[in-house]
């Protein structure tokens, strides 16, 4: 099962691990052990007991991993992905606020602004088709992301979006998840190595490194830091000459970055987050929120797409309560048949599919039932020795048949129209959204996933009153990695296609 350098990890890391994972799922009741790198310990988790003691009760004994948050501050810079313990919570604190309901109630114009541009861009390409026309939705969905983050969560345009638009820099953000995928496992063995030198010698070593994937991933990194400067001294300035100045600036002093560095200038002394800290969150928002959103948006069409009466049934939803206008934030959080839609996919396809966390001392992991030993004995809970790298199921945990029932493999919207089963209520899962792992819980849970829902649901609502979706004739296949992505077969290239018409085309025909 596993060879002696990579243990299991190769395994579970192969873009095409998805039987892997059902089998883990199918086959262990919530904790498997699993052989790491060089020898190295390496538990799977999906249990819900176990995860609570995971990632909320000793959630500082189980800190993230040394190649996550390392990866994170060579990529970003210090920012809320690269953090640990207090340093974390100091940066957490300033941030939730930013995060809170408030907030994102001014956000919907944003977001129907940027989904009218989303609009006019697929229309035209439609319209010079005369017909439907094979769109890589992907692709789209990126764009709109990328842009959907610029204005509301920095204050600045990336993409028009009703025209082609490509630079350095756009380029540069859509291929960072490609990229790291091919470092999938080079990534998580790093801090297994010494540690040697000063943050420029390690630079300098990674310079000289011989592979072309950490070439392009260093030259990547470096786009995206100079990017994330200049947006935020922009914003700095802006913020100095007064309101005024930014009403006539993108979001007008409405988007997240803004708020932010009030915040911080209005902060303590001890509370206030440093400048490099502050650039760090820049970079952290524009990649942390891109991949995440684009690729659960493109999911949940290509499904939509394969279950036509579900997306006209979405459709009426959508018509009966727009009435032809944008919808507003109650409304829009009221539709009760998107929200199953959302959440139904969010369950079966969460875009990230495990989280790892290592023990920073011995721990004591309880089980929700007690599993049978080897020897036959009844085991209730599992000593974790310290250094032991632990793996959170966020799939496993979402589609495990013995809290969601025979059917959790299937993608049923349905199934959040009526109380749920008593046994995923009593399960607990320690999840912050809806009985499900897919945004995390604890202290480092997905700090944006209001903002990622609301996103969610107003491109949804704003393309399917314009378009119908359907699959197109090229097999598509969705790769594991950091952030689950599609591909037409066995390409490495992320792509989409999928056939797009006018609505009122059926309209009229019908």
């Amino acid at each position: 099962m596993s060879d002696n350098a990579a243990g299991n990890l190769r395994q579970i890391l192969e873009r095409h691990a998805w039987p892997v994972y059902e089998h883990l799922t199918e086959t262990y009741p919530g904790i498997v052990k699993l052989a790491g790198p060089l020898g190295t310990r390496m538990l799977y988790v999906f249990d819900p007991v176990a995860m609570h003691n995971i990632i909320v009760k000793d959630q500082y004994i189980f800190e993230e991993a040394a190649w996550f948050i390392m990866a994170n501050h060579m990529n970003f810079g210090p920012g809320l992905l690269s953090t640990l313990g207090d340093h974390h919570r100091k940066q957490r604190k300033l941030l939730n606020p930013v995060f809170s309901i408030t907030h994102m109630r001014r956000m919907i114009p944003i977001f129907n602004e940027v989904a009218h541009k989303l609009q006019k861009g697929i229309e035209t390409r439609v319209a010079e088709h005369g017909g439907p026309v094979e769109l890589d939705m992907l692709n789209w969905m990126g764009r709109t992301a990328l842009e959907l983050i610029g204005q509301s969560g920095l204050g600045y345009s990336f993409d028009p979006l009703i025209a082609d638009s490509s630079d350095e820099f756009t380029t540069a953000i859509k291929t960072f998840q490609p990229t790291a995928m091919q470092l999938n496992f080079l990534r998580r063995i790093v801090p297994y190595l010494p540690d040697i030198g000063s943050p420029w010698l390690k630079r300098k070593l990674v310079e000289l490194f011989p592979n072309k994937n950490v070439q392009k991933l260093l030259y990547i990194t470096d786009i995206v830091h100079a990017k994330s400067v200049e947006i935020y001294q922009e914003k700095k300035r802006m913020i100095e000459q007064g309101d005024e100045a930014l009403k006539h600036k993108v979001g007008e002093g409405k988007d997240l970055m803004s708020i932010l560095l009030r915040a911080n200038m209005a902060a303590s002394e001890d509370d206030r987050l440093p400048e490099e800290e502050l650039i760090g969150q820049v970079a952290t928002f524009i990649v942390a929120a891109m991949d995440t959103t684009s690729n659960a948006l493109s999911m949940a069409l290509s499904l939509l797409a394969k279950h036509p009466n579900v997306q006209e049934k979405l459709r009426k939803e959508i018509l009966e309560a727009s009435n032809g206008e944008d919808l507003d934030h109650d409304t829009l959080v009221s539709l009760p048949y998107l929200d199953s839609v959302c959440r139904e996919t969010l369950r079966l396809h969460a875009p990230v599919t495990t989280v790892f966390r290592e023990t920073r001392s011995d721990a004591v992991l309880p089980l929700s039932e007690p599993i049978i030993g080897v020897d036959g004995s009844k085991i209730n809970e599992v000593h974790v020795p310290k250094d032991t790298t632990v793996i959170v199921g966020i799939l496993s945990s979402n589609c495990n048949k013995a809290v969601w029932g025979e059917d959790a493999l299937e993608w049923k919207p349905e199934r959040w129209l009526n109380p749920l089963p008593k046994s995923v209520t009593d399960a607990k899962i320690p999840g912050i959204y809806s009985n499900l792992m897919t945004f995390i819980g604890g202290g480092r849970a997905c700090i944006g996933f209001k903002f990622s829902q609301l996103e969610m649901k107003v491109v949804l609502c704003q393309l399917l009153t314009k378009f119908t979706f359907a699959p197109s004739a090229k097999p598509i296949v969705w790769n594991l990695s950091g952030i689950s992505f599609p591909t037409v077969a066995d390409a490495t290239k992320p792509s989409l296609p999928m056939m797009v018409g006018l609505y009122k085309e059926l309209a009229v025909a019908a």
